[in-house]
This record gives structure tokens, C-alpha cells and sequence, in this order.
């Protein structure tokens, strides 16, 4: 027997088959429902309640949620990574016979979103499309909230160093194209091959933007990227329903050369846009003191983006500079940008027609508190005259003023939108509207007189409209013109021709209300949208000011000081801190600050040495923290920084397994080490924190001091900071000048070490490992057992290598002998009668002939 299938469900699921891979919320009545499956997942997400109904001859599981509580429940879908697919009503069931016309009217996806419950707002939501061709990239980057729209080509490389650097929220790609495994767990969406065509994407960009030809956004010669921007429009328009975009007003090329650049390993390492822990904080969270979702948003992309141009870097620290010294402007301008709204999203919304009465009103506010800003510094001739100037706005202000009422309801059917003056027609029906009431008591009154009935009354209700109500003790006196309309048990229910002509004005005059203000509002909208460009541009300059009063604010509150920025090779950084770890010590306890000077001439690589826990990677990473930051543009954890600008920052810190992709922690470790050493530049600086542990000690030591050796060898010369367990490698600064030993100084008292966390001059010979298992809680016969251990390896360790040396000098100085001149092998013995074999090291043994060949010129 064939499955009945009703009207609605066959209605539903011909809309469903054309979003097979999104949740479909379906409009019925009062309710947003959702079947089968997309049930299933609905009530899962959402901890709403699974139902079944019958379909036919079968049951379907069903969850829906009420209409108006979408804006609380279509967050959490989309933050599981669902598409989920708004389908609406398309016409007034009350005016229809049979099923209800319905179509999706939006497809909100992890990447398109304009609700503020989905969307952080001192984060970019970028949607991302990707075009590879003949092993380049073209990438196409849009934030539909913001309107901002990047393009950019290059290798796998670049790829992946955009997706880390701007973590977008989904990622478009050609069904037929294999995406790098790193982008493997990312919310991925494929489009067919038709939405990657240059023409298509070609005409595209050309045809929203107005022009003949991209020229004039310098992306003419980026054939790859105009495919994948093509791609982005298609899936805006064809597949999600999104095209309302005039507030995407210009496409900016992502430029590859103008910024310092730092791998994904860096980002991660750093903890500059998220901790490594649940409890840490990262370096955002501590520095971000912005009032403007604006402000948070760029700051954010400075610290990933950070300059590299010494010129460039010095004008935005003159503007932090400016208020720094100004700090009575610093708190009146924070206080006008706590007043501020998130401008980019507002007109965003604006664009795409879902801007509520009330964000209107945010709005004019947020409009309003930059006309105070304006002000306020334009008395002011020492700021930077790189800050361009705020547009003044006081005629749209004007305008909104005069279109809008001062209190906006959150919906436009609330009503009492439109301010009074702005048309006749509603002004009229308005007062019609306010005077019924008076009118109705009136008439009551006037009947009342008329008919002797005391208890008369008129009410209302949605069934009969209008009625006048007398009881059945009084219903003798009823004029007979009245007309019955409804028997109550103790009451009868009467209409007259007066009250029904009253009741078409009255309730025509509702309806007539809602259209006009709707019309009324759309205009104003629509005249809004023509100072798209000058409010964008006062976003963008107030998301700088924003930053600066916040850079300074942090500056004056944690004691940072401005660091001198130039084109020398040098880094020198004096009482230098951790941003991050000062922030986290206890009630207390002071950082300890330390200084770092590198650079190509004397002190390329400091090989730093101490105990567990001594500091050593926090060192490390807090000198690539302050150069981060005085590349953005910051004041710096520091008593004085001077510093060479920097283009990369490599770092091999901490360890991490990768075993979905079959790499142990090791191989993790010589990848990421392989990376540093194949994009290494003579503006790089490298941290490198315990290279080799992941693997015996001698192959540990040995890949330690060659991967030394290379960068000291290496033309480029970079600036590195080598922490190490591997005491051996301090000889290493015997023979390369460039090498300079120090050590994170402890201090030994009757069996306790107290960490001073201090650098100083010099190497280290121990670990202390053990005493770090003690501080640890290991049980005391753990400890006991492992000191006697250690101290009978140690004696074994040493006995082997002395006779491996021993044999291995032997053997180099006999092959080195027979080819010799009288002056060399005389200058050999010298050399060799100053050494005692019995207490040689091996690293000293490979020093010995790494001179000794010197010498006879291999």
C-alpha cells in the first residue's frame, strides 16, 4: 500500500530536497518546526523536546520551538556548525484556502550570519573560498556583517598561514579540489564547478562594485583570486539568500610583503589569540582594553598582522604617544566610545534590510558620541596628522532626529516609529486612533441616557469587533434599530450602525498605521544607506583612536614604555616581562624582569641553560612578545626596548603529538624545525625551546648542536634564543663567537633550590630534574631511588664515553698524521699534549678535532 502523504509534509520536504545538507526550519503557525532527522539534531542541540506525529501510515519525529525565540535558538545551531535554512511564510494564512505558500527567505550558515547571538563582536566572521590551480591558491575572504572583503594568491604555505592568521568560520571549495589535510576539521562546504569560472567571478566583482575593471583595487593581475571571489558571490546569493550587499563597498589585496609574518605554530605557541590551558589567558586578553567592537576587532588584527616598516609602525605609536600625554582626552574620548555601538555590523544590517528600530536608535547614538569625539580633538593640533579627521554627520543625525522617535521599540510592528510631522496621512489616523477611546465613552454615555440602561457597556473582541453588552434585567429597553449579534447566559451582545462605521475607521486605521510606518521606515533606512561610505570611514577611524586611548590606558596601568623602532639588526631590551605570565602571578609576587640583547655582529645566539623550571621558555617567549608588540605599534613590558624590525618569528616551543596525521611528537618537532630553517631570513628572530628531546640523548645533542651550528653558519645570521637541557652545547660557544652562553640563575641552599628566574653570563651544568620531581609530590623513595641511579649512570656514562673518545682521538690523529707538514704535526703536538684524554668529554673531544682539522685545512 503507497505512503499518504499530506499536503504540508509535501510541501515540506520538495523545500527540504533543496537544502539536503541544512537544518529546515518550517514556519507553521506560531511555530518554527523541524522533521525527521533535523529533528533529531534540533532537539539534541537545542534540549528541546523530541515528539513524533503521524504522516500518513508513518510517525515522524518532530521539535519546533516558538517563532518568536528564534533569535535564542538559531545562535546554538549554528555554533554546532549546522546550516540551517529559515523557511517562512510567504503570504497571510488567513487570507489563503488550503496550504500556505512557504519558501526559505535565508540560509544562516557558520560563516553568513547577521545575528549578534552567533557573532563575537570583537572577533571577524569570515567566510573563506578557496581556488587551487597548478599548485597556487587564489583565496577570497568576506565578513557579510562588516562588509569587509580581502583577496590574496599564493602557495599552500599561504594558504594555511591566512587560515590560521584569520580563523574563518567556513570555507567554500570546488567539489573536484582536495583542500590541504590541516583544513580537514574545519566547517567545510563544497560548490560545484560552475561557481569557479574567472569570467563568472570577473563579471561578478565588476558588476557590485560599479567599475569596468578591477584596476583601481590593484587585483586586475590576480586571475585566482577573482575566481575564488566569484565563488563567494554565487554562495551569497544563489545558495544562501544574501543579496543585499552595498555596504561591501571596496576588496583590499591581503598584502604578503608589508608584515611580519609568524607560522601557526607561533600563533599557537605565543598564546597570542587563545591560551594553551582552559584557565590561562592569552596575549589579547590582557592587552585588549578597547570600548568599541570596532577597536577590538582591528586590534585583534594588528596583533596577527603586526608592521614591519619602521615609518609605519612610528606613526601609530605618535597617536598612542598623543594620548599617553593626554590623558584627561583619554578619559572624556573612552567615554564617548563606551557609548558607541558596533558601526560595521549596524550598517551591515542596514544594507541587508534587518536593521530593528532600535539598532536604528544605536545607531544615532553611536553617530551622535562621534560628533562629540570630533570635537573634542579637533581643538587639539598636536595629534598625529596621519589620523584623518571625522566626517561630520550632524545632517543625517538631523534627519534621524526628525524621522525617528527618541524611544525605538526592539520590532517595527510595535509601531510609534515615525515621529509626528513626518506625514499627514499617518499623523490623522494616529489621532483617530488616540481618540477613540474618547469617542467610545462618549457614545457610551450618550446610550446610556438615551435608554435608561444603567449598565450598559461597549467593549471588544476579536471575534464580533466592537459590541455594546446589556443584561437580560435591561433588555426590554433595547432600541429596536440595535442588532443582535451574540446570547450570553446573562447578557445579551447588540452592534449599531454608528459603532460598526466607527469600528472600519478604527481598525482601518491600525493596518493603514503599520503599512505607512513601514514604508515611512524603509525610506529612512534607504536614506541612510547614502552615507554608507562616511560612516564606514568614521568606523575605521575610531576603531584607531580606539586602539590608541587603549594601548596608552594599558601603557600608564602596567608601567610599559615606548620602544624605539629602527632598520638596525639589533634587539636590546632592558628589565624586559612577560605580558602575559605578570599578569597571572599571585597577590604579591613580582615578575622578574631580565635583559636580552642579540644581534648579527657579536651575540647572535644566546644559548640559554638553567634547571626545570627555572624560566627558561618563558624567557624565550617574552622577548618574541615585546617585539610582537612594539611591531604593532604598542608600548612594551620593558624598562627600555630597542629594536631592528623584525619580519618572521619562528618558534619550536613545547611539545605536541599530530597522531591523527600518523606524527609523533618528534617528527612534529623536526617539521616545525625543518620549517625554521628552510625560511629563515637575516630579520628573523628564532626561538627554540629543548630541540632533540623527543628522542635519545646522543641523537638529541647531536641534532641540537647541528641545527646551532647552521644558523650560525647560515649567511642570514639570524637572532636566536636556544634554550637547552643538553649542558654539552655550551662548548659550543668555545669555537663559534657568535655564540654566547647564559644561564637562568638558581640558588642552592642545604638541598633547596630557590629559583631566582634571573639571566646571567655563563652556562649550566645541572637540570635538577629530581629536586623538580620532590617539588612535584613524588613520594620520597621515588626520589631516593632515582638520585642513586643517577648518580650510577652518570659513572657508567662517563667510563664509556672516556674510551670512545680515547679510541676515536686516536684514530683521527693517526689518519690526520700522514699527510702532514713538520710545521702542522709540531703545532698537533702542542696541541694534544695539553689535553688529558682520561678526563675529556665527548663535546670537548669534538672540539679538539673540529680545531685540530682546522689546522691541517680540511
Amino acid at each position: 500500500m503507497a505512503k499518504k502523504e499530506t499536503p504540508l509534509m509535501k510541501q515540506y520536504n520538495t523545500i527540504k530536497a533543496k537544502y539536503p545538507d541544512a537544518i529546515l526550519l518550517f514556519r507553521v503557525g506560531d511555530f518554527y518546526e523541524t522533521f525527521g532527522q533535523d529533528a533529531i539534531k534540533t532537539a539534541q542541540i537545542l534540549g528541546i523536546t523530541l515528539t513524533k506525529r503521524n504522516n500518513g501510515s508513518d510517525n515522524l519525529e518532530l521539535a519546533g520551538f516558538p517563532h518568536h525565540s528564534i533569535d535564542s535558538y538559531l545562535p546554538k545551531l549554528v555554533r554546532a556548525g549546522l546550516r540551517v535554512a529559515i523557511c517562512d511564510q510567504l503570504e497571510d494564512p488567513k487570507s489563503v484556502k488550503g496550504i500556505v505558500k512557504r519558501g526559505v527567505t535565508e540560509l544562516v550558515t557558520p560563516g553568513v550570519t547577521f545575528n549578534d547571538q552567533v557573532l563575537n563582536s570583537k572577533k571577524n566572521n569570515f567566510l573563506l573560498s578557496v581556488h587551487h590551480e597548478k599548485g597556487k591558491y587564489g583565496i577570497a575572504m568576506v565578513d557579510v556583517s562588516t562588509g569587509e572583503f580581502m583577496v590574496s594568491e599564493g602557495t599552500p604555505e599561504h594558504l594555511l598561514h591566512i587560515v590560521s592568521t584569520f580563523e574563518p568560520s567556513e570555507i567554500l571549495y570546488q567539489r573536484s579540489t582536495q583542500l590541504p589535510y590541516a583544513l580537514q576539521h574545519k566547517n567545510l562546504f563544497k560548490l560545484e564547478d560552475w561557481a569557479f569560472q574567472f569570467s563568472f567571478g570577473y563579471e561578478k566583482l565588476t558588476q557590485h562594485f560599479k567599475t569596468n575593471s578591477l584596476k583601481g583595487f590593484g587585483i586586475e593581475q590576480m586571475p585566482l583570486a577573482i575566481t575564488a571571489s566569484g565563488a563567494i558571490f554565487a554562495y551569497l546569493v544563489e545558495d544562501t539568500h544574501h543579496s543585499l550587499l552595498s555596504h561591501i563597498t571596496q576588496v583590499k589585496k591581503i598584502p604578503q610583503d608589508d608584515f611580519l609574518m609568524m607560522d601557526a605554530f607561533t600563533l599557537r605557541n605565543l598564546e597570542i589569540l587563545s591560551p594553551n590551558h582552559p584557565d590561562g589567558k592569552s596575549l589579547i586578553n590582557i592587552i585588549d582594553h578597547t570600548k568599541t567592537p570596532m577597536g577590538g576587532r582591528m586590534l585583534r588584527r594588528r596583533i596577527i598582522l603586526p608592521l614591519k616598516v619602521a615609518s609605519e609602525i612610528q606613526r601609530r605609536q605618535a597617536l598612542v604617544e598623543f594620548f599617553y600625554h593626554h590623558s584627561d582626552v583619554t578619559h572624556q574620548v573612552q567615554q564617548f566610545l563606551s557609548a558607541i555601538s558596533d558601526l560595521d555590523r549596524l550598517v551591515g544590517k542596514l544594507a541587508a534590510e534587518k536593521l530593528h528600530p532600535k539598532d536604528f536608535g544605536n545607531l544615532r547614538e553611536s553617530l551622535r558620541n562621534i560628533q562629540h569625539i570630533r570635537t573634542l580633538l579637533l581643538d587639539y593640533h598636536d595629534i598625529p596628522a596621519w589620523v584623518e579627521p571625522l566626517s561630520d554627520l550632524s545632517e543625517l543625525i538631523d534627519y534621524l532626529d526628525t524621522h525617528l522617535n527618541p524611544e525605538l521599540p526592539v520590532h517595527l510592528h510595535k509601531g510609534n516609529v515615525i515621529c509626528a510631522g513626518v506625514s499627514q496621512e499617518l499623523d490623522e489616523l494616529r489621532a483617530l486612533q488616540q481618540n477613540g477611546k474618547g469617542f467610545l465613552e462618549e457614545m457610551c454615555q450618550r446610550e446610556i441616557e438615551r435608554t435608561g440602561i444603567s449598565s450598559l457597556k461597549i467593549d471588544f473582541n476579536n471575534v464580533f469587533g466592537y459590541y455594546i453588552e446589556v443584561r437580560n434585567t435591561h433588555k426590554d429597553k433595547v432600541p429596536e434599530e440595535w442588532i443582535r449579534k451574540q446570547t450570553l447566559v446573562s447578557a445579551e451582545r447588540y452592534i449599531t450602525e454608528e459603532l460598526k462605521k466607527y469600528e472600519n475607521q478604527i481598525l482601518g486605521a491600525e493596518d493603514r498605521i503599520a503599512v505607512l510606518e513601514q514604508e515611512l521606515y524603509r525610506a529612512v533606512a534607504q536614506h541612510t544607506l547614502n552615507f554608507i561610505d562616511i560612516i564606514q570611514s568614521n568606523s575605521h577611524i575610531i576603531a584607531q583612536i580606539d586602539i590608541g586611548t587603549s594601548l596608552s590606558e594599558l601603557a600608564i596601568t602596567e608601567g610599559y614604555t615606548k620602544p624605539m623602532i629602527n632598520e638596525s639588526y639589533e634587539l636590546h631590551l632592558k628589565a624586559a616581562r612577560h605580558p602575559i605570565i605578570e599578569k597571572c602571578l599571585p597577590l604579591g609576587e613580582k615578575y622578574i624582569p631580565n635583559d636580552i640583547f642579540l644581534d648579527r655582529e657579536q651575540q647572535q645566539i644566546i644559548m640559554v641553560t638553567g634547571p626545570n623550571m627555572a624560566g627558561k621558555s618563558a624567557l624565550l617567549r617574552q622577548v618574541a612578545l615585546v617585539a610582537l608588540l612594539a611591531q604593532m605599534g604598542s608600548y612594551v613590558p620593558a624598562q627600555h626596548a630597542e629594536i631592528g624590525v623584525l619580519d618572521k618569528i619562528f618558534t619550536r616551543v613545547g611539545a605536541s603529538d599530530n597522531i591523527s596525521a600518523g606524527e609523533s611528537t618528534f617528527m612534529v618537532e623536526m617539521n616545525e624545525a625543518a620549517n625554521i630553517l628552510n625560511n629563515i631570513s637575516d630579520r628573523s628572530l628564532i626561538l627554540l625551546d629543548e630541540i632533540g628531546r623527543g628522542t635519545s640523548t646522543y641523537d638529541g645533542v647531536s641534532i641540537a648542536w647541528a641545527i646551532a651550528e647552521y644558523l650560525h653558519q647560515h649567511p642570514t645570521k639570524a637572532k636566536t634564543l636556544f634554550a637547552t637541557h643538553y649542558h654539552e652545547l655550551n662548548e659550543m660557544a668555545v669555537t663559534f663567537e657568535r655564540i654566547k652562553n647564559f644561564h637562568v640563575s638558581i640558588q642552592e641552599n642545604k638541598g633547596t633550590i630557590i629559583f631566582l628566574r634571573k639571566l646571567v653570563p655563563g652556562g649550566s651544568e645541572h637540570s635538577f630534574g629530581i629536586h623538580v620531581a620532590k617539588l612535584a609530590g613524588m613520594p620520597s623513595q621515588v626520589i631516593h631511588r632515582a638520585s642513586e641511579i643517577l648518580k650510577v649512570l652518570e659513572g657508567n656514562r662517563t667510563q664509556k664515553e672516556n674510551k670512545k673518545v680515547k679510541k676515536l682521538t686516536e684514530e683521527n690523529i693517526q689518519l690526520s698524521f700522514f699527510q702532514l707538514d713538520d710545521p702542522v704535526l709540531e703545532a698537533i703536538r702542542d696541541e694534544l699534549e695539553k689535553i688529558d684524554i682520561n678526563t675529556l668529554t665527548p663535546i670537548e673531544a669534538m672540539m679538539k678535532l673540529h680545531a685540530i682539522k682546522n689546522m691541517i685545512g680540511r
